[in-house]
Order: C-alpha cells, then structure tokens, then sequence
C-alpha cells in the first residue's frame, strides 16, 4: 500500500504476504480490536499493541506486542521491525513526538496525523486549539500546576460548582466534579492518580447548565472526486458519571439549528486536525447552544451503540476511511448500549446471566475479554433496538442487569447437559 499526500485510490494486499497492507493499533482495548476485526473484514494484515498481555485486540491480530507506548525508543524499534504502512494510535499515552518524527521520515502515516495524535493526547492543546485558535464556543478554563493554583482559579474565577481533570487522561479517569472547597484537595489527589502520562497538571472547568451532552461522530474519507470530504453520524446522546461513559442511544432528538451548530463545531475541529478516519466530537447542548467539549481522533467509547445502530459502525467507518474506501453514515434502526462493569477485583472472571440476558428483543453483547477485571472496570456491553430510542435504552440497560460476573470457573462446570 503506497502511501501519498493526494490520497489516490490504494490496492490492499493480502495478509501474512510481500503484497500485505499493514496497520499497527497502538493501543489493543475494546474499541481497538473492533477496528481490527474491521480491517480484517477487507483483508488487512494487523498488528495490536499494548501495554499488558493479552489486551481485547491481541486475541484477533495477526500479531501482538506489549510495549510501553510512551517509550520513544520501544515505540521507534517496533515500528521499524513491523514496517507498517499505517498507524492507528487508539489512546492517549504514546510518545506523540516520536510520531511525528516517523511520519516526517515516511516511515509511515500516522491516523488522522501525528500533529492530531498530540494534540488530543493532551487536554491543554485541543482546548486552546478550540477556543483560542478556532475561537468555537468552550466552557470557562483554566489550567493549573499545583493545588494552590487549582484553588485560586475555583475562587477567583470558576466557582462551584466546576470540573477538574487531569491534562492527559482519557474515560473519564481521574475527573471530579466539585461542589465547594473542601472537596479541592481530594480533587487534585484524584487527577493526580488518574493521569496517564504527567501527574502534575489540571484543567479546571467552568459549569455549564446543559441540557445534554451528544457525541457527533465526523468521518473525514474520500469522495468519488477523490477528495476529503465530511460526513456525520446521526448525533449520539449519552449519560457519563465523573467522566465515564454508562450508557449511550443514537438519535438524540435536537432542534435542526442546534444539530447544525453541532456540525459546523465539528466540521471545524476535524478540518483543522486534517487526515482521514473517524472523529468522536463531544458537544454541551442547551435548547439551541452548543459548546465544545472534547475530540477524540479515533471511535469514541460512546459510539459503540452503532454496532447495532448503524448500517457501518463506527469501526468500520475508521477503516474504510483510513484505507480511502467510501463511507455510508446512515443510521439503520434506533438503537442503545449499557455498560457492563467488573463489579469485582479479579483475574480471569466469568460472566452469568448471558442466557437471560440476550432474551431481551432484539438485543446483543459484546464481552471484551479483558483479563482482569476491577470494580468499575468496562468489561462488555449491551445493545439494544427499539422502535424508538426509549425502547432501545430500556432493553440494553435490561441486558446489561443481566450479565452478573463471577469468579472465574471451568466451562464444564456451568454447561447445560443435554
């Protein structure tokens, strides 16, 4: 697969030979092994990395690694032996820089862009990006170096209550919503433990009286001139505790202006990251307000619910649009997803109540096969159809009750005889 800046119509090879297209996923959770099994459905060959053994994605690749991705050399020397055409960063804590240099040599091209890739790693870049650059509508912020820091911004300009997280996170980890002062020092405390690269920097945010937060999923992929072009999703609506995705059902209802502000956010943010693939774009919404919130350059956690929602999931849109395939955004069926959380600290967990749990209408899951699980550790989740999104959310949260995870146990102990 020959790489170019005109982004002309590519061949694909074939897996495991001289003629292989290959993409490296940096980063092997949940969403990246959709991605694989995606690219694998058009004959890519594929190479999952993460920090721990065994990570969803590495059950599916051709191949694995567990490296260190915030290690420039590791990351420098596992390119070079892998010689991949494409690399797909699907978290935040890579060495962004060595990105940028290896997609300077041609070593390869980065998903979307390497300039993409560090920018969004970190909070601080994609914030004044937004705000600053492209002047979109943001929340009040503020960044702050240390708890002093933290604490005279909440009272001389954010007030309670507000939002801290970590400058460099991601799934709402190390976020807190804070109501008064006493609740500042914890907040600091959590950010630190949850950053996953520098534990000594926040974004503090000002509250916005919202009426609900959407995902806008924005695909940049090649038209039939052969050019960049734009296409959204059906907008997604979505329910997040300190930061973390629960539940999410695609459409949410909105007023067109609000749907096309939301777009026009979106358009101008992606246009600005530049590259081809699939963009989560988060969105304040107020009747007709719309504020920007965040940008993944990558599927969004929220838009799981398009595996059943969607005619092309948000997977599969990444990878038609990185390897310059058209794309069809259209919304299939209303549809929902519900977390399926750990709910216990252990290795090798089992999951009951599956029987049960897809006898609801029209209903699926997916289990991720995450080797550990902890308490609010994401480990699978449900969807649902519905004749409208109501019915759709009632059936996955129903499915997602059902599946109850124990102790790991023998298949042969819980198979029915028959």
């Amino acid at each position: 697969m020959k790489m170019n800046k005109q982004h002309k119509q590519h061949t694909i090879g074939t897996p495991l030979s001289p003629s292989a297209t290959k993409v490296m996923l940096l980063g092997s959770g949940e969403l990246g092994k959709e991605v694989i099994i995606a690219l694998q459905r058009l004959g890519v060959e594929t190479i999952a990395v993460d920090r721990y053994a065994n990570a969803p994605g590495h059950q599916v690749a051709h191949r694995a690694h567990v490296i260190n991705m915030a290690d420039a050399q590791a990351l420098r020397e596992l390119i070079e032996l892998e010689k991949p055409h494409l690399i797909v960063p699907e978290i935040e804590a890579i060495a962004t820089n060595e990105l940028i240099e290896i997609e300077r040599a041609g070593m390869a091209r980065v998903i979307p862009t390497a300039r993409a890739a560090q920018l969004t790693m970190n909070r601080e870049g994609i914030r004044c990006l937004a705000a600053e650059t492209l002047q979109l509508p943001t929340s009040p912020y503020a960044f702050a170096n240390s708890l002093e820091e933290l604490s005279a911004a909440i009272e001389s300009r954010m007030g309670y209550p507000c939002i801290v997280k970590p400058v460099m996170s991601s799934s709402g980890k190390g976020q807190s919503q804070i109501n008064n002062k006493a609740e500042v020092e914890p907040a600091w405390n959590h950010a630190a433990s949850g950053s996953r690269v520098d534990q000594g920097r926040v974004i503090v945010e000002g509250f916005i009286q919202f009426d609900y937060e959407i995902t806008q999923l924005t695909v940049r992929a090649m038209n039939e001139e052969n050019k960049v072009e734009t296409y959204f999703c059906e907008p997604i609506g979505h329910i997040q505790v300190n930061g973390d995705y629960v539940e999410s059902w695609q459409p949410q209802p909105m007023s067109p202006l609000a749907l096309q502000r939301a777009r026009e956010i979106a358009q101008k943010i992606t246009e600005n990251l530049g590259g081809l693939g699939i963009f989560g774009v988060e969105l304040f919404i107020k009747d007709d307000q719309v504020w920007f919130s965040e940008v993944s350059p990558r599927p969004h956690d929220t838009g799981m619910v398009t595996l059943c929602s969607q005619r092309q999931n948000e997977f599969e849109l990444h990878a038609r649009a990185i390897l310059g395939l058209p794309v069809d955004t259209r919304l299939h069926t209303p549809g929902a997803s519900a977390v399926v959380y750990g709910q216990l600290e252990s290795q090798g967990i089992a999951f009951a109540g599956v029987n049960d749990a897809l006898r609801v209408p029209q209903s699926d899951l997916r289990l991720f096969g995450k080797p550990e699980s902890f308490v609010r550790r994401r480990m699978g989740v449900a969807l649902a159809n519905g004749s409208d999104i109501g019915e759709a959310r009632t059936r996955a949260k129903l499915v997602a009750s059902r599946v109850k995870p124990i102790k790991g146990r023998l298949f042969q102990e819980t198979i029915i005889s028959y």
